[in-house]
């Protein structure tokens, strides 16, 4: 896990824990919870039951998926879904979204965490990278399978030391029970483009360019004005 998507969790957690907490016992599961260099059983509350779920055995993982858009948890089971540098490796993304808001309690919140650039890194397949509205076209999905999904925030977080920008969504199962989380990790997060907040129609911090190209374009400047100073 890259250091970009572990301080994501970190504020996923610091977030909304406390709101979830006044419900406990809270149980999360993690889907792609194979601990590679980390995992969000790192970053999830001690109090919390953690169960990480993925499609091979290894190290953090509790459950292995024989297949991999059939959760094998109880409908309204869950309080908390998460996944991290996942779903850019599931040719369905979609039809696993629809899973785990199956498995949420209808005040269940799933948090994801998925890459909006980076190099082709195949695990086993690299099919997906995510854009500043993919939040809301997946809440589009979810309410035109009879789902009343809500997104709470989303945002690409900038990069800390490696070449990943990340997607973070965090949505809720049933909007209805929006009222329970009135804070938002953008309130006080500031490395950060492209952020959707709920009930706000703008986009804060807009970007067109994701990182990696501002910094293509940085470069190709420099390089411009040493040649005419050459």
């Amino acid at each position: 896990m890259h250091p970009t998507a572990m301080q994501n969790s970190k504020d996923f957690f610091a977030c909304y824990s406390n709101v979830m907490r006044a419900h406990t016992p809270v149980r999360v599961i993690d889907i792609g919870s194979q601990d590679v260099n980390g995992s969000l059983r790192q970053t999830c509350p001690e109090d919390f039951s953690y169960v990480g779920v993925d499609f091979v055995g290894g190290k953090g993982v509790d459950v292995i998926l024989n297949d991999p858009y059939i959760l094998p948890f109880d409908s309204e089971s869950a309080d908390i879904v998460v996944s991290s540098s996942c779903f850019e490796h599931s040719e369905l993304f979609w039809v696993l979204f629809l899973e785990i808001l199956r498995i949420l309690k209808p005040e269940g919140l799933f948090y994801l965490n998925v890459p909006a650039n980076g190099d082709f890194h195949r695990f086993p397949v690299d099919c997906w990278r995510f854009y500043p509205d993919s939040g809301r076209a997946l809440v589009t999905w979810a309410k035109r399978n009879g789902i009343p999904a809500a997104l709470l925030e989303s945002y690409t977080s900038t990069q800390i030391g490696d070449e990943w920008n990340d997607f973070v969504a965090v949505f809720l199962k049933d909007e209805r029970f929006g009222e329970r989380f009135p804070n938002r990790i953008l309130n006080t997060k500031e490395a950060y483009n492209n952020g959707i907040v709920s009930g706000r129609e703008e986009i804060l911090r807009f970007s067109k360019m994701p990182e990696d190209k501002k910094k293509m374009a940085l470069i190709s400047q420099i390089l411009a004005n040493r040649v005419k100073v050459t």
